[in-house]
Protein backbone atom coordinates (compact mmCIF):
# COMPACT_ATOMS: atom_id res chain seq x y z
CA UNK A 1 0.00 0.00 0.00
CA UNK A 2 2.78 2.42 0.90
CA UNK A 3 4.64 1.73 -2.33
CA UNK A 4 1.45 2.25 -4.36
CA UNK A 5 0.76 5.54 -2.57
CA UNK A 6 4.31 6.71 -3.18
CA UNK A 7 4.10 5.78 -6.83
CA UNK A 8 0.79 7.65 -7.12
CA UNK A 9 2.27 10.74 -5.50
CA UNK A 10 5.28 10.54 -7.78
CA UNK A 11 3.03 10.30 -10.83
CA UNK A 12 0.98 13.29 -9.63
CA UNK A 13 4.15 15.28 -9.05
CA UNK A 14 5.39 14.38 -12.51
CA UNK A 15 2.10 15.50 -14.05
CA UNK A 16 2.24 18.79 -12.14
CA UNK A 17 5.81 19.36 -13.21
CA UNK A 18 4.90 18.65 -16.84
CA UNK A 19 1.99 21.08 -16.60
CA UNK A 20 4.14 23.80 -15.07
CA UNK A 21 6.77 23.31 -17.76
CA UNK A 22 4.12 23.50 -20.46
CA UNK A 23 2.65 26.62 -18.84
CA UNK A 24 6.06 28.28 -18.71
CA UNK A 25 6.71 27.36 -22.33
CA UNK A 26 3.28 28.64 -23.40
CA UNK A 27 3.81 31.88 -21.48
CA UNK A 28 7.24 32.27 -23.05
CA UNK A 29 5.81 31.73 -26.53
CA UNK A 30 3.08 34.31 -25.87
CA UNK A 31 5.61 36.87 -24.63
CA UNK A 32 7.87 36.15 -27.60
CA UNK A 33 4.97 36.50 -30.05
CA UNK A 34 3.79 39.69 -28.33
CA UNK A 35 7.32 41.14 -28.50
CA UNK A 36 7.58 40.19 -32.15
CA UNK A 37 4.25 41.90 -32.98
CA UNK A 38 5.28 45.06 -31.13
CA UNK A 39 8.65 45.10 -32.92
CA UNK A 40 7.00 44.53 -36.31
CA UNK A 41 4.42 47.28 -35.69
CA UNK A 42 7.22 49.63 -34.58
CA UNK A 43 9.24 48.94 -37.72
CA UNK A 44 6.21 49.51 -39.98
CA UNK A 45 5.26 52.71 -38.14
CA UNK A 46 8.86 53.96 -38.33
CA UNK A 47 8.97 53.21 -42.06
CA UNK A 48 5.81 55.20 -42.78
CA UNK A 49 6.90 58.00 -40.42
CA UNK A 50 10.20 58.34 -42.30
CA UNK A 51 8.34 58.16 -45.61
CA UNK A 52 5.95 60.95 -44.61
CA UNK A 53 8.70 63.10 -43.09
CA UNK A 54 11.00 62.88 -46.11
CA UNK A 55 9.32 65.75 -48.06
CA UNK A 56 9.49 68.02 -45.00
CA UNK A 57 13.13 67.18 -44.33
CA UNK A 58 13.93 67.60 -48.03
CA UNK A 59 12.28 71.03 -48.08
CA UNK A 60 14.10 72.24 -44.96
CA UNK A 61 17.55 70.99 -46.00
CA UNK A 62 17.20 72.20 -49.59
CA UNK A 63 16.30 75.67 -48.37
CA UNK A 64 19.94 75.99 -47.24
CA UNK A 65 21.32 75.16 -50.69
CA UNK A 66 22.68 77.77 -53.06
CA UNK A 67 20.68 78.68 -56.15
CA UNK A 68 23.24 77.04 -58.45
CA UNK A 69 23.13 73.75 -56.54
CA UNK A 70 19.33 73.68 -56.54
CA UNK A 71 19.26 74.42 -60.27
CA UNK A 72 21.77 71.61 -60.91
CA UNK A 73 19.71 69.09 -58.91
CA UNK A 74 16.14 70.06 -59.81
CA UNK A 75 16.40 72.31 -62.85
CA UNK A 76 15.20 69.58 -65.22
CA UNK A 77 11.99 69.14 -63.20
CA UNK A 78 10.88 72.74 -63.79
CA UNK A 79 12.37 73.20 -67.26
CA UNK A 80 10.05 74.44 -70.03
CA UNK A 81 10.25 74.43 -73.80
CA UNK A 82 10.06 77.43 -76.13
CA UNK A 83 6.26 77.39 -75.97
CA UNK A 84 6.16 77.47 -72.19
CA UNK A 85 5.16 73.82 -71.77
CA UNK A 86 6.83 71.15 -69.68
CA UNK A 87 9.61 69.07 -71.20
CA UNK A 88 10.26 65.38 -70.83
CA UNK A 89 12.67 64.57 -67.98
CA UNK A 90 15.28 62.42 -69.67
CA UNK A 91 17.73 62.25 -66.79
CA UNK A 92 17.44 61.00 -63.24
CA UNK A 93 16.49 63.63 -60.69
CA UNK A 94 18.97 63.85 -57.83
CA UNK A 95 17.14 64.08 -54.49
CA UNK A 96 19.75 65.59 -52.21
CA UNK A 97 19.19 65.87 -48.47
CA UNK A 98 22.56 67.31 -47.45
CA UNK A 99 23.77 70.48 -49.23
CA UNK A 100 27.37 70.69 -50.40
CA UNK A 101 27.67 74.09 -48.79
CA UNK A 102 25.20 75.65 -46.38
CA UNK A 103 23.89 78.95 -47.71
CA UNK A 104 21.47 81.44 -46.19
CA UNK A 105 21.07 83.41 -49.40
CA UNK A 106 17.51 82.16 -49.96
CA UNK A 107 16.40 83.34 -46.50
CA UNK A 108 18.20 86.66 -46.91
CA UNK A 109 16.32 87.21 -50.17
CA UNK A 110 12.96 86.23 -48.68
CA UNK A 111 13.29 88.12 -45.39
CA UNK A 112 15.20 91.25 -46.42
CA UNK A 113 15.58 91.75 -50.16
CA UNK A 114 12.06 90.85 -51.33
CA UNK A 115 9.28 92.18 -49.06
CA UNK A 116 6.59 90.66 -51.29
CA UNK A 117 6.97 87.30 -49.59
CA UNK A 118 6.59 88.73 -46.10
CA UNK A 119 3.60 90.72 -47.33
CA UNK A 120 1.98 87.50 -48.57
CA UNK A 121 2.81 85.83 -45.27
CA UNK A 122 0.98 88.56 -43.36
CA UNK A 123 -1.88 88.27 -45.85
CA UNK A 124 -2.17 84.63 -44.75
CA UNK A 125 -2.26 85.73 -41.10
CA UNK A 126 -4.86 88.44 -41.81
CA UNK A 127 -7.08 85.99 -43.71
CA UNK A 128 -6.77 83.08 -41.28
CA UNK A 129 -6.77 84.76 -37.85
CA UNK A 130 -10.27 86.32 -37.91
CA UNK A 131 -11.77 83.15 -39.39
CA UNK A 132 -10.40 81.01 -36.54
CA UNK A 133 -11.50 83.43 -33.78
CA UNK A 134 -14.98 84.30 -35.04
CA UNK A 135 -15.82 80.83 -36.34
CA UNK A 136 -15.19 79.47 -32.84
CA UNK A 137 -17.28 82.29 -31.34
CA UNK A 138 -20.23 81.66 -33.68
CA UNK A 139 -19.88 77.87 -33.40
CA UNK A 140 -19.78 77.87 -29.59
CA UNK A 141 -23.02 79.88 -29.36
CA UNK A 142 -24.78 77.88 -32.09
CA UNK A 143 -23.66 74.52 -30.71
CA UNK A 144 -24.90 75.45 -27.24
CA UNK A 145 -28.34 76.12 -28.72
CA UNK A 146 -28.31 72.84 -30.66
CA UNK A 147 -27.21 70.85 -27.62
CA UNK A 148 -29.42 72.60 -25.05
CA UNK A 149 -32.78 72.68 -26.81
CA UNK A 150 -34.69 70.00 -28.67
CA UNK A 151 -37.33 70.11 -31.37
CA UNK A 152 -38.04 69.33 -35.01
CA UNK A 153 -36.86 72.74 -36.22
CA UNK A 154 -33.54 72.25 -34.43
CA UNK A 155 -33.12 68.81 -36.04
CA UNK A 156 -33.87 70.20 -39.51
CA UNK A 157 -31.38 73.06 -39.13
CA UNK A 158 -28.70 70.74 -37.73
CA UNK A 159 -29.27 68.29 -40.57
CA UNK A 160 -28.81 71.17 -43.02
CA UNK A 161 -25.51 71.97 -41.27
CA UNK A 162 -24.36 68.38 -41.79
CA UNK A 163 -25.30 68.49 -45.49
CA UNK A 164 -23.33 71.72 -45.94
CA UNK A 165 -20.36 70.26 -44.07
CA UNK A 166 -20.28 67.19 -46.33
CA UNK A 167 -20.07 69.34 -49.44
CA UNK A 168 -16.53 70.15 -50.59
CA UNK A 169 -15.69 73.83 -50.84
CA UNK A 170 -15.39 73.60 -54.62
CA UNK A 171 -19.14 72.87 -54.81
CA UNK A 172 -20.07 76.03 -52.91
CA UNK A 173 -17.40 78.21 -54.53
CA UNK A 174 -19.66 79.46 -57.35
CA UNK A 175 -22.58 80.35 -55.01
CA UNK A 176 -20.12 82.13 -52.71
CA UNK A 177 -18.78 84.07 -55.68
CA UNK A 178 -22.28 85.08 -56.80
CA UNK A 179 -23.34 86.12 -53.28
CA UNK A 180 -20.10 88.09 -52.76
CA UNK A 181 -20.63 89.86 -56.09
CA UNK A 182 -24.23 90.66 -55.15
CA UNK A 183 -23.12 92.07 -51.77
CA UNK A 184 -20.25 94.00 -53.36
CA UNK A 185 -17.61 92.09 -51.38
CA UNK A 186 -15.50 90.79 -54.24
CA UNK A 187 -11.78 91.69 -54.10
CA UNK A 188 -12.04 92.29 -50.35
CA UNK A 189 -11.11 90.19 -47.34
CA UNK A 190 -14.79 89.92 -46.39
CA UNK A 191 -15.36 87.60 -49.35
CA UNK A 192 -13.02 85.13 -47.60
CA UNK A 193 -13.93 85.94 -44.00
CA UNK A 194 -17.73 85.58 -44.11
CA UNK A 195 -17.93 82.05 -45.62
CA UNK A 196 -15.16 80.96 -43.26
CA UNK A 197 -16.70 82.45 -40.12
CA UNK A 198 -20.04 80.75 -40.74
CA UNK A 199 -18.57 77.42 -41.82
CA UNK A 200 -20.56 74.48 -40.32
CA UNK A 201 -17.58 72.30 -39.37
CA UNK A 202 -16.93 73.77 -35.91
CA UNK A 203 -20.68 73.87 -35.17
CA UNK A 204 -20.97 70.16 -35.85
CA UNK A 205 -17.87 69.28 -33.81
CA UNK A 206 -18.80 71.37 -30.76
CA UNK A 207 -22.45 70.28 -30.85
CA UNK A 208 -21.47 66.62 -30.68
CA UNK A 209 -19.13 67.47 -27.83
CA UNK A 210 -21.65 69.51 -25.81
CA UNK A 211 -24.27 66.79 -26.10
CA UNK A 212 -21.96 64.57 -24.03
CA UNK A 213 -22.13 66.94 -21.07
CA UNK A 214 -24.58 65.46 -18.51
CA UNK A 215 -27.85 67.36 -18.43
CA UNK A 216 -27.97 66.85 -14.66
CA UNK A 217 -25.09 69.30 -14.31
CA UNK A 218 -26.98 72.01 -16.17
CA UNK A 219 -30.20 71.26 -14.26
CA UNK A 220 -28.33 71.52 -10.94
CA UNK A 221 -26.94 74.89 -12.04
CA UNK A 222 -30.44 76.07 -12.94
CA UNK A 223 -31.72 75.02 -9.51
CA UNK A 224 -28.95 77.07 -7.95
CA UNK A 225 -30.18 80.11 -9.92
CA UNK A 226 -27.77 80.14 -12.86
CA UNK A 227 -29.03 81.62 -16.11
CA UNK A 228 -28.32 80.42 -19.64
CA UNK A 229 -25.34 82.73 -20.05
CA UNK A 230 -23.80 81.52 -16.78
CA UNK A 231 -24.34 77.87 -17.73
CA UNK A 232 -22.76 78.52 -21.10
CA UNK A 233 -19.79 80.49 -19.74
CA UNK A 234 -19.04 78.66 -16.50
CA UNK A 235 -20.01 75.05 -17.32
CA UNK A 236 -20.04 74.38 -21.06
CA UNK A 237 -17.04 76.44 -22.11
CA UNK A 238 -14.61 75.07 -19.49
CA UNK A 239 -15.70 71.50 -20.28
CA UNK A 240 -15.32 72.16 -24.01
CA UNK A 241 -11.78 73.50 -23.77
CA UNK A 242 -10.33 70.43 -25.50
CA UNK A 243 -12.92 70.55 -28.28
CA UNK A 244 -12.35 74.28 -28.81
CA UNK A 245 -8.59 73.76 -29.14
CA UNK A 246 -9.13 70.82 -31.49
CA UNK A 247 -11.49 72.85 -33.67
CA UNK A 248 -9.09 75.82 -33.63
CA UNK A 249 -6.18 73.67 -34.81
CA UNK A 250 -8.19 72.02 -37.59
CA UNK A 251 -9.67 75.34 -38.75
CA UNK A 252 -6.25 76.98 -38.77
CA UNK A 253 -4.72 74.13 -40.80
CA UNK A 254 -7.57 74.24 -43.30
CA UNK A 255 -7.59 77.98 -43.99
CA UNK A 256 -3.84 78.47 -43.63
CA UNK A 257 -3.42 76.28 -46.72
CA UNK A 258 -6.32 77.62 -48.77
CA UNK A 259 -5.70 78.28 -52.46
CA UNK A 260 -9.00 78.21 -54.38
CA UNK A 261 -10.78 80.91 -52.36
CA UNK A 262 -8.20 83.69 -52.85
CA UNK A 263 -7.69 82.82 -56.51
CA UNK A 264 -11.41 83.10 -57.27
CA UNK A 265 -12.57 85.80 -54.86
CA UNK A 266 -9.51 88.09 -54.84
CA UNK A 267 -8.38 89.36 -58.23
CA UNK A 268 -5.71 91.61 -56.71
CA UNK A 269 -2.52 89.52 -56.45
CA UNK A 270 -1.21 91.73 -53.63
CA UNK A 271 -3.97 90.41 -51.37
CA UNK A 272 -3.18 86.74 -52.06
CA UNK A 273 -1.77 84.64 -49.20
CA UNK A 274 1.55 82.86 -49.33
CA UNK A 275 -0.14 79.54 -50.12
CA UNK A 276 -1.07 80.88 -53.56
CA UNK A 277 2.57 81.68 -54.31
CA UNK A 278 3.61 78.17 -53.29
CA UNK A 279 1.11 76.76 -55.79
CA UNK A 280 2.72 78.80 -58.61
CA UNK A 281 6.36 77.79 -58.43
CA UNK A 282 8.26 78.63 -61.59
CA UNK A 283 11.75 77.75 -62.76
CA UNK A 284 13.30 81.01 -61.61
CA UNK A 285 12.17 80.71 -57.98
CA UNK A 286 12.89 77.10 -57.02
CA UNK A 287 15.34 78.01 -54.27
CA UNK A 288 13.09 80.74 -52.92
CA UNK A 289 10.19 78.28 -52.90
CA UNK A 290 12.08 75.96 -50.56
CA UNK A 291 12.86 78.84 -48.16
CA UNK A 292 9.34 80.25 -48.30
CA UNK A 293 7.82 76.79 -47.76
CA UNK A 294 10.02 76.29 -44.69
CA UNK A 295 8.93 79.63 -43.23
CA UNK A 296 5.33 78.84 -44.12
CA UNK A 297 5.49 75.54 -42.21
CA UNK A 298 6.63 77.13 -38.94
CA UNK A 299 3.20 78.44 -37.72
CA UNK A 300 1.48 75.14 -38.55
CA UNK A 301 4.13 73.12 -36.73
CA UNK A 302 4.06 75.40 -33.69
CA UNK A 303 0.25 75.32 -33.50
CA UNK A 304 0.18 71.54 -33.81
CA UNK A 305 2.99 70.92 -31.30
CA UNK A 306 1.48 73.33 -28.78
CA UNK A 307 -2.06 71.97 -29.10
CA UNK A 308 -1.34 68.27 -29.67
CA UNK A 309 -2.58 67.24 -26.21
CA UNK A 310 -5.74 69.32 -26.61
CA UNK A 311 -6.30 67.85 -30.07
CA UNK A 312 -6.11 64.28 -28.78
CA UNK A 313 -8.25 65.15 -25.75
CA UNK A 314 -10.90 66.82 -27.92
CA UNK A 315 -11.13 63.81 -30.23
CA UNK A 316 -11.07 61.02 -27.59
CA UNK A 317 -13.06 62.71 -24.79
CA UNK A 318 -16.24 60.76 -24.02
CA UNK A 319 -18.08 63.26 -21.86
CA UNK A 320 -18.52 63.72 -18.15
CA UNK A 321 -16.74 65.90 -15.64
CA UNK A 322 -13.17 65.37 -14.61
CA UNK A 323 -12.39 65.15 -10.94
Amino acid sequence: MMNGRKNHEKSNGTVRADRSVRSVRHTGRKKLWSTFKIALATVIAAFFAILFLMPIVLTITNSFMSASEISANYGSVFATNEYGGKVYISEKVNLKFIPDMVSFSQYITVLFKSPDYLLKFWNSVILTGPIVVFQLLVASLASYGFARYKGKLRQIIFFAYIILMLMPYQVTLVPNYLVSEWLGLLDSYWAIWLPGIFSPFAVYLLTKFMRRIPTSVMEAAQIDGAGEWQIFRRICMPLCKGALCSAAILIFMDYWNMVEQPLILLSDAERHPLSVFLSKINSGEIGLAFAVATIYMVPSLLVFLYGEEYLVEGITYQGGIKG
